[in-house]
């Protein structure tokens, strides 16, 4: 009895584990987002069980089935499509409902794209921040990245393929062209890829190269972590000047960094220089 929460592949079959395979073979049923694609990968490994369609869109539904099943005494296993369930996938409704109501849940861990890419980035691995998917439109996103300056380790993103390019021109712009990144697409798969560079440099390579699969973008944390940066002030400026006056920006701006007013007004004015 109980809910499983169980981590498949991300891409490569064989980085199943032995646990994992064992779990799902001996529960009662199995949530999944896609059935379609758990089924065919079940398959594989010669599992059938019966599937229940448990995403975004219904998970009040399917969770309340789930808990019903639990609470008759049935073992369930939550997977996703690939890698760990609840890492920018559903689930964590599930879980919280189950725990709040005293079932227990047990994770199985296993495969995570985040941290498979981390370990071969070549970036720092001692501290590093979890940012999951961006908002799809730049003006949003740009204010979301900018919430992240001052965020010390390395930041790790989830990012559509079609959005690659004008993602990395967004960092490079927020973060510094020469802050150091790393984007890895496809791992454990036939065509993995990892190249690294700086945000410049990965911007403009995909700017003229279409992408296609799972991408993760590693950005490397600021080399000063105590004192803000000049390209940190620039994009700070750039980001409040767009909605706010010089005053109130350049306020805004030594607030968050703590770099004196007269400082950070004195970016402003180069930064109009540039602009004229």
């Amino acid at each position: 009895m109980g809910l499983y929460v169980v981590a498949t592949p991300i891409g490569h079959l064989g980085d199943v584990t032995l646990r994992a395979l064992m779990t799902l073979a001996n529960v009662e049923r199995i949530a999944c987002e896609d059935t379609r694609v758990s089924g065919g990968m079940l398959s594989k490994y010669g599992i059938k069980k019966p599937l229940i369609a448990y995403h975004d869109h219904n998970a009040d539904h399917a969770g309340g089935s789930i808990l019903r099943a639990i609470q008759d005494g049935q073992a369930v296993a939550l997977i996703s499509d690939a890698g760990m369930p609840l890492i920018s996938d559903p689930g964590f409704g599930l879980v919280n409902a189950c725990l709040k109501a005293g079932y227990p849940v047990t994770v199985i861990p296993g495969a995570n794209a985040a941290l498979t890419a981390l370990a071969g980035s070549g970036l720092p691995t001692d501290r590093f921040h979890f940012c999951g998917f961006l908002p799809p439109k730049s003006v949003a996103r740009r204010k979301a990245l900018t919430s992240m300056l001052e965020i010390p380790g390395t930041l790790i993103f989830y990012e559509a393929p079609q959005r690659l390019a004008e993602t990395l021109a967004d960092m490079a712009s927020v973060f510094g062209d020469d802050r150091a990144a790393a984007v890895a697409r496809e791992l454990t798969k036939l065509f993995e890829e990892q190249r690294r560079g700086t945000l410049g440099e990965l911007a403009e390579h995909y700017a003229t190269h279409d992408v296609k699969g799972e991408i993760v973008i590693l950005v490397a944390p600021r080399t000063d972590s105590a004192e803000a940066s000049t390209a940190d002030i620039d994009a700070l400026l750039a980001e409040a000047l767009r909605t706010q006056t010089l005053r109130d920006a350049v306020a805004a701006v030594s607030d968050l960094t703590g770099v004196k007013k007269n400082e950070v007004y004195a970016r402003a004015l180069k930064l109009a220089e540039k602009d004229n």
